[in-house]
């Protein structure tokens, strides 16, 4: 009777918007999620980059180790029930749990996680640099990475402590997949990827049952699952890109959350049946120039743009309640964070900054932009605000998927988006914003320097390294609030918010978790009164 409930709520949410729906209340067992789902390129775990891509993941796949929904500051046994690190020897020896199985029913062994660090290494797809900083190579994987009855030693070669490396193996792409299943898959060599990209192998506590790009995605409850089973028996999610059509949707009680209400709407609700939780965030936002673009090369546009910036204007407006000002790279309340804010909004300063350096304006600049709220509107606010001093912004919206594929391929002017870090740890963000050894073209690396053509001076990417390798804790940290200062003051990307994600949800929904990382959403633990 779930199931066939399931089904006919899928088949409805499938109808056009021009369609009414005719449901009171969504399903008992079923949770139902409104949600702009477009930015997803892949779900495959070796592959997989995108926010929500993210979310799916970790809801449908372990790692060795991982953060988990009943308490994501913690790092906790995942596969592994323990681990014992040789800091001098640079390894760590995991012991796989006993009894675990994939949602398939076949057990997880020391094979599947040969097998999944290996795949991530040789298809070389977009994370993969997550895990080829220990060393790593489709050539070495093999010695890097062995077993012996029920453990597994993985050896890195780098100057970085062990916990460093601990929460690289806690990130998406060491996801440990069903290496039965994914080869019964595999296609023309390509080690089940296309399969994987709709369907899933994991051990988490969800299966994929259903994902139609830009529709919906629908994931069913592993009962198996070693942590114990789901409290809910699926999870529907609803691709709903206009956040109006959510708020409607969520008042008449066809769907259980939205995930993309406005600032606005969130103050509209008035609805003793509707809640609102608050949910600080770790991805940063912010404004690039490509250094492609020779009108944007000139380190005064640079500083000139850190003034044009209507921050206190958008946060008490567009995006209150969903961002605050943040103008360094790590965010707030982690740390080794620079919360420092010298920047406020000063045509009249940013002015004299172009006209002492002899910069002829106006300059007329594409700025890429997803087409979704709050980004439409805060570019808005962007052009206007640029415009006091010359800088003519053209605002070229499209889905996730077209702008993210854009900023791979350097091929932007202006990119208005967010960054959030790949582990937690402070040097996921300081490789992506001080970080770029080689900026050929043919050199693609997963940063938001590289994507924006900037050569970083060598000072810099030495003092990265030189950071991920401080033994010192304290030390470590107050390297990386330096290399946060540098850029704030001098690079081709303006930093200008932290996020803090507001999700309205039913009254009788408890247990969803959001934490500061799309790694970090949890509907484990869900339950509907």
């Amino acid at each position: 009777m779930k199931t066939l409930r399931s089904t006919l709520l899928a088949s409805a949410l499938a109808l056009p918007l021009a369609a009414p729906l005719a449901l009171a209340d969504t399903p008992e067992g079923v949770l139902v999620v409104a949600q702009n789902i477009d930015d997803i390129v892949a779900l495959d775990p070796a592959q997989a980059y995108e926010f929500t891509s993210g979310e799916l993941v970790t809801n449908l796949y372990d790692r060795l180790v991982q953060y988990d929904a009943e308490d994501t500051t913690v790092l906790a046994p995942g596969l592994a029930s323990d681990w014992e690190a040789d800091a001098e020897a640079k390894t760590i020896t995991f012991t796989l749990r006993d009894g675990a199985t994939f949602a398939s029913g076949n057990p997880v062994t020391v094979d599947d996680v040969l097998f999944s660090f290996a795949r991530v290494i040789k298809l070389n797809l977009t994370p993969a640099f997550i895990l080829t900083q220990l060393g790593w190579t489709a050539e070495n994987i093999d010695q890097m990475v062995t077993a012996e009855g029920n453990t597994v030693t993985v050896k890195y070669d780098g100057d970085f402590s062990p916990a460093f490396v601990l929460n690289v193996l806690a990130a998406r792409p060491a996801s440990i997949v069903d290496s039965v299943l994914v080869k019964e898959h595999e296609v023309d060599g390509d080690m089940g990827n296309a399969w994987l990209n709709e369907n899933s192998a994991g051990s988490g506590p969800f299966k994929l049952d259903r994902y139609a790009p830009a529709q919906m995605v629908r994931m069913s409850a592993n009962e198996g699952y070693f942590n114990g089973a789901p409290e809910i028996d699926s999870v529907i999610i609803r691709h709903v890109a206009e956040s109006a059509t959510q708020q409607l949707l969520l008042e008449k009680g066809d769907i259980d959350l939205a995930r993309n209400l406005t600032p606005d709407q969130i103050a509209s609700i008035d609805n003793a049946e509707i809640k609102v939780e608050t949910y600080p965030q770790a991805a940063v936002h912010f404004l690039s120039f490509n250094q492609k673009t020779e009108s944007l090369t000139p380190p005064a546009v640079w500083e000139a743009a850190r003034y044009l910036v209507d921050y206190e204007g958008m946060t008490n407006s567009i995006i209150k309640g969903q961002m605050d000002v943040h103008q360094a790279f790590w965010p707030k309340g982690f740390p080794g964070s620079f919360d420092e804010t010298p920047f406020t909004y000063d045509p009249d300063k940013a002015e004299q900054i172009l006209g002492d350096a002899g910069i002829e304006t106006p300059i007329t600049v594409s700025l890429d932009v997803i087409n979704a709220a709050p980004f439409t509107d805060m570019a808005q606010s962007l052009q206007a605000s640029f415009a006091d001093a010359g800088i003519n912004f053209e605002i070229l919206p499209g889905t996730g998927s077209q702008v993210i594929t854009k900023y791979r391929e350097r091929s932007h002017e202006a990119m208005l988006l967010y960054w959030g870090p790949d582990f937690m740890d402070p040097h996921s963000n300081a490789k992506a914003f001080a970080y770029n050894s080689d900026n050929s073209d043919d050199s693609y690396a997963a940063t938001t320097t590289w994507r924006n053509a900037w050569a970083v001076p060598e000072e810099l990417n030495k003092q990265t390294m030189a950071a991920l390798s401080e033994a010192d804790p304290e030390k470590r940290l107050e390297m990386y609030r330096d290399l946060q200062q540098k850029v704030q003051k001098d690079s081709p990307i303006v930093i200008m918010f932290q996020a803090a994600y507001q999700v309205a949800m039913d009254d009788d929904v408890t247990g969803y978790v959001n934490g500061a990382t799309s790694d970090f959403v949890f509907y484990r633990l869900v339950e509907k009164g």
